[in-house]
């Protein structure tokens, strides 16, 4: 899989100190070699919710066959 800057992502895993669960969408704003990216990760409303460091394997690419969807934040 080759990752690029602005390549929307999805999760893989759970993330819950940043409140993120798997399946959700980023976008991709840096890629680090050989290994690493960093993905910003919106609410609806366009409020970054977290940027985070992960491994090219922790997100995957969106495929044309899905469809987006939204969820609630968990209350703090």
């Amino acid at each position: 899989m080759s990752i690029k800057v602005l390549d929307t992502v999805v999760l893989q895993r759970d993330l819950p100190d940043h409140g993120l669960k798997r399946g959700d969408i980023g976008a991709v704003v840096e890629v680090y070699v050989p290994d690493g990216v960093e993905v910003e990760f919106v609410t609806g409303a366009g409020r970054t919710q977290a940027v985070v460091t992960l491994k090219c394997g922790d997100v995957r690419s969106v495929n044309d066959s899905e469809i987006l969807a939204v969820r609630s934040l968990d209350a703090a």
